[in-house]
């Protein structure tokens, strides 16, 4: 299988190169990225709990889905393609605001993206990809900020850092 390739930007987002998955997160470089946020109609948050063989935070909870995009992907194409690839459906995506942040993992990786984040809206079962999801839940977006609180190690490090932004986003503009 051939490794995928991260586009890295500056801070302004502009595309500087491409460079593997892997070596980008070895290295700790600025690339570009995203997260999708699934809401329904009782303003419940679809969590998604990573596959239990993924190389690192396996079995954690964390947002929708999130991955990078591909060279020539746009960023609501990429959100909806990888929609599709692990839960199994597609929505209309949104794009709210973007930030950078940087988040080191026990492995020795590093995430340190510039994050796109989308929202969408659903009220439908996923079907998700064994290979990417083990599990999925809908929740209550304050019982998310609750739980955070009060059991972090059952999240991802990324998801903390980018709800923590979703949920100030959602207080400031009402949505």
């Amino acid at each position: 299988m051939i490794e995928e390739n991260v586009i890295l930007v500056n801070e302004n987002d502009e595309q500087i190169g491409l460079m593997p998955k892997l070596e980008a997160h070895e290295k700790a470089v600025l690339h570009r990225a995203f997260s999708v946020f699934v809401l329904n109609d009782k303003n419940e948050l679809m969590l998604q709990q990573r596959a239990h063989h993924k190389y690192h935070s396996p079995m954690l909870w964390t947002n929708t889905c999130c991955s990078h995009q591909r060279e020539g992907e746009t960023n609501l194409q990429a959100g909806n393609r990888r929609l599709m690839e692990e839960m199994g459906f597609q929505t209309e995506l949104k794009e709210l605001f973007h930030f950078i942040y940087k988040a080191p993992f026990d492995n020795g990786l590093t995430e340190h993206e510039l994050d796109h984040v989308m929202i969408g809206y659903y009220n439908e079962n996923p079907l998700i990809n064994t290979e990417e999801v083990e599990s999925w839940k809908w929740m209550g977006i304050d019982a998310v900020k609750e739980d955070i609180d009060s059991f972090p190690d059952n999240y991802t490090v990324w998801f903390k850092i980018i709800f923590d932004e979703f949920y100030h986003y959602l207080e400031a503009h009402k949505l």
